[in-house]
Parts: structure tokens; sequence; C-alpha cells
């Protein structure tokens, strides 16, 4: 396979520009080799901000993050930035993959060159502390190197709006359009990496993490007499985690294995506690230990995992889906007073808009990701249902796997009191609202058109049966019908109020499908058996019907 004239232009004026000796120098051996392949891997066009944000492999070119990406995407950010407000402040944090650090440092040095003030944390932290910082220091953006729970190889550039540029419900938020299109047109027109200017004036060091850590500890309620097994899944959450959970009262018992920050994740073949077995160490910990609950955070600890003890299985332990968390939360949260409005992702289960109305508070029904969840207005709670929860969106207008911790805890200590566990909390909920009962389905993928040809054969030709029962509503959300803006996926109710949402991951190579049944509740018996045998038969006929 030839390489194309352009291709090799391109490719050639990279690598004379990348101040990165290294990956200068591999883009230089893919040209040398006559790597056609490799060279259209790496320059197949810019990286864009994303459901959250920029997030590739580390590599060479245009296509992967490395030091010339970041440069550049900071020098357009801030050739953005200064269109808005003169001297911009911007909180610049990095979590613990390869390459975060240094990418930390370049971004700060672009900001103090181009007249900003940068505003750079400690190292290896949390993602909930960059969007904390964002707000407590009055930043006008803020940027935060991580790739969350992608695999190892992969970092990412997350960008925050705040100060004098966003106010109100969107202080502190991931950006938007139009403000993404606007910063990726500055992002092309910002000039080769080495020629954007660096500074090392301006560059303040900050620490936030005490301020953070008091403000997320008094989350707690009155009953702390719980015993936590937690684990960071070698991420950045562990240390600061442990303190504020002890700091509040609870006890706390780290997996070893998983506590110290690790690039590699050597113990999780993926760093996702979505993704099947990745909590198989957690849970044997758990059980040693004796613990009440397992929370587990994500490797940047915005999000957090909970698994319980399962009362029909002695040693075992049942892992809660994202939307059963959330809806306990909810309840928790609007039982102690929350006022102001609940908001979940449009993917995530519609219990959540049944207990705020149970409670007289106001729901509202988002886009996917919390750059839109956390512009809700008015929010005092968020969540969807991929385990990202807001519980104190005046801190941390995102998602916050560390404050949600304290929630938790408290909620299974409140629990515990009473001599009730979560799973007796979730059977109330069903008692008084019905069983809403979700599960995703995940299609992932390595050619990118199979998704692209899902989403087609849906909309061209939707399934008419789902689970042994009729499709009633078909409805593409491009479209927008539900008056929340238009987004890729397609959504099918059927008769027995079941619904399946399907969607190209915003992050991932996956066509992602989202199944919810609801099941009334005679009586005490809560019918989670059913519910769960119901969704097997709706994926299943999915799987049939999509053949991927």
């Amino acid at each position: 396979m030839s390489i194309a004239e352009d291709l090799r232009d391109r490719a050639q004026l990279w690598a004379d520009h990348d101040p990165d000796p290294t990956t200068s120098q591999q883009v230089l051996d893919l040209l040398s080799a006559e790597d056609a392949v490799g060279l259209a891997e790496a320059f197949h066009g810019p990286l864009s901000f994303g459901t959250a944000g920029l997030r590739a492999p580390l590599g060479p070119g245009e296509s992967r993050m490395n030091r010339a990406v970041v440069i550049r995407a900071t020098s357009g950010l801030m050739a953005w930035l200064r269109e808005q407000v003169d001297t911009p402040v911007v909180v610049v944090g990095c979590d613990t993959r390869h390459g975060s650090a240094q990418f930390q440092l370049d971004a700060a040095r672009v900001i103090a060159g181009a007249g900003g003030r940068a505003l750079l944390l400690p190292p290896q932290n949390p993602t909930p502390l960059t969007a904390y910082a964002v707000k407590s220091e009055g930043a006008d953006a803020g940027i935060m190197v991580t790739a969350s729970h992608n695999p190892p190889q992969d970092n990412g550039y997350k960008v925050y709006l705040g100060g004098r540029i966003a106010t109100g419900s969107a202080e502190g938020v991931q950006l938007i359009s139009p403000a993404d299109r606007e910063i990726a047109a500055a992002i092309a027109a910002a000039p080769p990496a080495d020629e954007v200017a660096l500074a090392s004036e301006n560059i303040e060091h900050i620490d936030p993490r005490q301020q953070y850590a008091r403000r997320a500890a008094g989350l707690a309620g009155n009953n702390t007499d719980v015993h936590i097994a937690l684990t960071a899944m070698h991420g950045v959450g562990a240390q600061l985690g442990r303190q504020i959970l002890q700091t509040a009262g609870f006890q706390v018992s780290l997996v070893p294995e998983q506590a110290d920050p690790d690039p590699d994740f050597p113990t999780v073949s993926f760093p996702n506690p979505e993704e099947p077995g990745a909590l198989d160490l957690a849970k044997k910990h758990a059980d040693a230990v004796g613990a009440d609950v397992l929370i587990a955070y994500d490797p940047d600890a915005d999000r957090c995992a909970v698994a319980i003890p399962d009362a029909r299985e002695p040693g075992a332990w049942r892992q809660l889906t994202g939307d059963e968390t959330g809806a306990l939360l909810g309840e928790y949260l609007a039982a102690r007073g929350a006022t102001g409005t609940m908001a979940n992702s449009v993917v995530s289960s519609r219990l959540l808009g049944r207990i705020a109305e149970a409670h007289g508070l106001e729901h509202r029904t988002t886009l996917t990701g919390f750059k839109w969840i956390a512009r809700a207005p008015g929010l005092c709670f968020g969540y969807e249902e991929a385990i990202g929860y807001c519980c104190d969106p005046e801190a941390v207008a995102d998602k916050d796997g560390v404050g949600t911790s304290v929630v938790l805890a408290s909620l299974v200590g409140d629990l515990k009191a009473q001599g009730k566990t979560l799973e007796d909390g979730l059977a109330d909920l069903a008692r008084q609202h019905g069983l809403y009962q979700t599960a995703p389905l995940t299609f992932r993928v390595a050619d990118l058109t199979l998704i692209a040809r899902g989403m087609d054969k849906l909309r061209a030709d939707p399934p008419t049966s789902l689970g042994g029962s009729a499709v009633t509503t078909v409805a593409d959300l491009a479209q927008d019908p539900l008056g929340i803006g238009a987004t890729d996926g397609m959504m099918f109710l059927t008769e027995d109020n079941d619904r399946v949402i399907c969607r190209p991951s915003g992050t991932e190579p996956k066509l992602k499908c989202y199944l919810e049944v609801v099941l009334p509740v005679r009586g005490e018996t809560v019918p989670r058996d059913e519910a769960i045998a119901r969704l097997a038969g709706i994926s299943r006929d999915l799987r049939e019907f999509l053949q991927m």
C-alpha cells in the first residue's frame, strides 16, 4: 500500500515541528518504513472534543495523544479564552497515566506563554479536584489531563469553563457547543507545536485538597458505623478518598494490591469498575475484612461503583447497577431535604423522575454526559447510569466519585441503624414506584463502520417486537423528539412499558444499548428474577436483530 502524497507531506511537516524527539522520530520511522497503515492511524484527522473531551491512545501524530497535540490544543484554548477575557486564569490538573505529568506541565507553560495565569494542581489527583478548583478559585477554565477508565495506553484532555466566562448553572461545567467548535477552530489555526510560546512565570502551584476534603467529609450523615472496603483500581483516589471517609467517621480498608497509583493497571484487564471481573479482587478483600459495603473508584475517581453482600449466596457480592445506585442516592438526598432539580441522562432509568415527583422536586432528562446533566438549572442531584453521580453540585459541577462515596456510606449507615441494607432500600423503592430494572448490552468492535451499519439498520427497519412485547414507539433521537437536544440514538418503547435506547459510545468503539423493564410489585415480594429474565429476552432479540 503506497503512501498518498498529501499524507506524506502532513506527516513530514508534523515530525519537523514536533517538540518531543521521541514521537517525532516515530513519525520519521513510519515514513522511512513506508508504513501507510501506521501513518493513516496517526494522521486520520485532528482529535475532536467528544463526550468527555479529547481522548486517544498515546502515540505520534495529530490523531494520538502526545505533547504536540496537548501544546497545540492549549494554544487554541488560550486564543479562544483571550477573546473572552483579559489574562485568563486556568486550573490544570492531571491523573497518573503515562504522560500525564508532562502534559500538565506543557499545558501550564502554554497558558503562561499566552499571557494567562496557570494554577497548577499537585500531580496524580482526582478529576473532581480539578472541577472543584475551577469553582473555588473562580478560574475562567480548567484542564484535566486524564483518560478516566480507558485502557492503559490512552490519555486525554478535558476542559471546564467557569469564572467570567460561564456563570450560573454552567459554572465549572465541561464545555459544550458552540464553545467546543470555536475552540476546535482555534486549535486548527494554532501554529506548529514548536512555535507555540512557552513560559514558566505566572505558573502558581495551588493545593486545594484539604479544602475539598472538608467539603466532601461534610456530606456525611449521623450514622457512620460502616466498614468500607475501598479500591481505586490503581488510580488516584485511594489516599484522598480514605482520608475523607475516615475524617467523616467511617472505617476504611483499602484493597492493598490496588491502593497505589500505577498507569499499567496490573491487576485488572480493563480499569473500569463496570467491566465484568474488574472488581473480583476487591470483592475477595471486602469479604475477607467483613465489610458492610464495597466502593470502587475508577482510575481518575470521578465515578464510583458499589457492591454489597449477596443475601442469597454467602461469601458472594452483588454489584449494583448504576441506575440502582442513582435511585438510592436520589431517594436518600431527597429524604434529607434536598431542594431544586434532580436530573439524569436520557439513557438512565426513568425511576429518578418518579422519585423526584414523589418528593415534590423538579426533574430533568438530559443528553448523555455530565456536561449536560450538570447544566440543569437548580441541580441538587444528577447521575448517569455509567456510575457517575453529582451529589454536591455547588462545589463540584461534575461527577465526583469521592464525594459520592461519603453520601453512599452515610446511606449504608442510616439503613444499618434501621436493621436494613441497600438491598432493602431498593425493595422499598420498588414497592413504592414499581420495579425499574435496567441492564446494558454492549457491542465492542474493531471496525467502526459496524456501529454505523447497526444504527442504519435500527433506523431503516426497526424491530417490531422485543422480549415478546410489541414495539409501540420508535423515536429517532437525532430528530430531538424529547426536546432535550438532538443526539445519535434510537429509542423503542413496548406495550409493556419496556424501553430500549441504542447509541454509539462517545468515548469508546462500542454500540451501546440501554434496556429497561418496569414491573408492578404486588405485596411484599419484588419480582427481580422475573425482571432479569425479561431483560435477557430483550437482549437476545436485539443480538439477533443486529447480528453484531
